[in-house]
């Protein structure tokens, strides 16, 4: 069985004792229930991780020490920058932590004509906190030691200007699928839209942007399912899973 692995965000260097903050301490703790001994991978969301053994672990206290650092592995050569209009409540958390686990690179929550949801000071904080956090647990789980960056809510229209990847793909029905023979790329965007879909406006503006139409079959999927699918086509085309 695998050591339980941990977000860190602290320096890893062999031989150093690190105390852990007070979430991930507990998490070991209290939920995993490990005792002095127990073997743990610790990695600081930047693309190295370390295996690590608890030399303390109480209720108010944990403690590990590092035994040894090494490059992180899991990460894709394709680097997916995924637009996902924002949803309510648990769709969006769904959307987030399936994109890292097939090695989404970014996200931004975007805001789009037909989405009904506006975050604005205080509120958008502790939303994008949240979205972090879920990005995080999701590499803890599927063995990623970089944790992709969510950027915060846009306007659809400004992160369509900021976009240059090599292959840029909207969620939108289409019969064209040359972007299939793109042939080697490092790089994409995926737009996907909210439950309403993009509007007209909205996929004119995407195209005039450099993005190719993207279907994903007869079915239409629910905002949070879709960048699952077109994800999993991504990174058989182009990245690790072909």
């Amino acid at each position: 069985m695998s050591a339980p692995r941990i977000h860190l965000d602290a320096t890893l260097t062999t031989g150093a004792e690190l105390t852990l903050p007070e979430g991930p301490a507990r998490h070991v703790a209290a939920v995993l229930r490990l005792r002095e001994g127990a073997a743990l991978t610790l990695f600081d969301g930047h693309g190295r991780e370390a295996a690590a053994v608890l030399v303390e672990a109480t209720r108010k206290r944990v403690v590990a020490r590092i035994e040894a650092v090494t490059a992180g592995r899991g990460e894709s050569p394709l680097a997916v920058h995924l637009g996902q209009a924002i949803s309510k409540g648990d769709r969006m958390d769904y959307a987030i932590q399936k994109a890292v686990e097939l090695g989404v690179a970014a996200i931004t929550p975007l805001y789009t004509e037909h989405g009904d949801v506006r975050l604005k000071g205080e509120r958008a904080a502790k939303k994008l906190a949240h979205w972090q956090g879920v990005a995080s647990s999701a590499c803890e789980q599927s063995g990623r030691a970089t944790v992709p960056t969510i950027h915060p809510p846009q306007a659809l229209g400004e992160w369509l200007a900021g976009r240059d990847d090599a292959l840029r793909l909207v969620l939108h029905p289409a019969t064209d699928t040359t972007w299939q023979q793109a042939g080697e790329i490092s790089s994409a965007a995926l737009l996907i839209g909210p439950e309403g879909g993009l509007s007209p406006a909205e996929v004119d503006a995407a195209t005039t942007a450099g993005f190719t139409p993207l279907t994903l079959g007869p079915r239409i999927l629910r905002t949070e399912t879709a960048p699952v699918v077109a994800l999993t086509l991504l990174q058989h085309y182009f990245g690790d899973l072909g």
